[in-house]
């Protein structure tokens, strides 16, 4: 009985020698044997920085527990919830980043889509226009934060500077409490209508040309294309790109810490930058904990209430 055929390869003169699997092993098993090699150093990684802590601040958060005091942490069961639930100062920064969320993430919309729209309509350069409106979203937070706290600076920064050769006054943008938020939802707009504005011109580009042609031989007006065609079409991805966005300003920390560190008074504090102050200012770990178990859950019952109107929206 001969042996399997030796594999030639693309040199002359050279075999390629084939050893057969091992004996009792198929190729099935050896698939599934290197996808779980592959996948659980990752898997492991994902349990060890995601779940383990999570469970941990669940813990910690039904005791008294404080990072700096030492000792065992005692149960202390529902007193940190009720406590924070309870809370007028709570209750306060609670009001004020539902009021950055909203109006930050609608004027981010309406700019964006605006801009993506006008965008869409040109022929040439839109290449160029959408690289250039994509560069504030580039940057980091903190060098967005220290660059538009010379900007707003009241004495010497630039936007004063334009005021007053207007012939207009000074403004205190970051010391003021009626322009300290508006200033934080001014600056957040900047950085991230080109990520409402991306989004938006992907859906745009989709939306299919005959649909506009066969409303031009209709001799349809500008404002029934963009009312029945236009705004249909790229209304769920906008949602979609609204719901990214809402997440991500309510959790908000970085500007409020570079630029008004939460002043003046408690006017532009947020309830991230809350917590921070609760868990590394004041060490109230398991405070903290609780606060950072509400918000997730907060998180998650929106985003779940929102997906449902998103589906709901799609099978309509």
């Amino acid at each position: 009985m001969s042996g399997p055929a030796p594999l030639t390869t693309d040199q002359p003169g050279q075999v390629a020698s084939a050893t057969p699997p091992a004996p009792g092993w198929s190729r099935r098993l050896s698939d599934r044997g290197l996808a779980v090699t592959f996948i659980s150093p990752a898997l492991l990684l994902l349990l060890a920085m995601s779940v383990f802590p999570l469970l941990w601040a669940l813990y910690l958060s039904f005791t008294d527990y404080s990072a700096t005091r030492g000792g065992p942490a005692h149960f202390v069961g529902f007193e940190n919830y009720i406590a924070i639930l309870t809370s007028a100062q709570v209750h306060l920064r609670a009001w004020t980043t539902l009021i950055y969320v909203v109006g930050a993430v609608a004027l981010q919309t309406v700019l964006g889509f605006s801009i993506a729209y006008l965008i869409s309509r040109r022929t040439h350069g839109r290449g160029v226009l959408t690289t250039l409106f994509l560069v504030p979203m580039m940057l980091s937070p903190v060098v967005v934060g220290l660059f538009w706290r010379f900007m707003l600076d009241a004495q010497f920064g630039v936007i004063n500077s334009m005021l007053g050769s207007l012939g207009l006054g000074q403004v205190e943008w970051l010391t003021r409490q009626r322009t300290a938020l508006i200033s934080l939802i001014v600056v957040d707009t900047w950085q991230w209508t080109p990520f409402i504005m991306l989004i938006a011109l992907a859906g745009l580009t989709a939306v299919p040309k005959y649909l506009y042609e066969a409303a031009s031989i209709d001799r349809a007006s500008e404002w029934f294309r963009f009312r029945t065609i236009t705004l249909p079409l790229v209304w769920p991805l906008l949602l979609i790109a609204v719901l990214f966005r809402a997440i991500e300003a309510f959790r908000l920390f970085d500007l409020v810490y570079i630029l008004t560190s939460g002043g003046p008074g408690v006017s532009t504090e947020t309830l991230s930058f809350h917590v921070y102050k609760v868990a590394f200012l004041g060490f109230n770990t398991g405070t903290a904990s609780a606060y950072g178990i509400l918000m997730v859950l907060i998180v998650i019952v929106l985003a779940q209430l929102y997906l449902r109107y998103l589906n709901k929206l799609k099978e309509d």
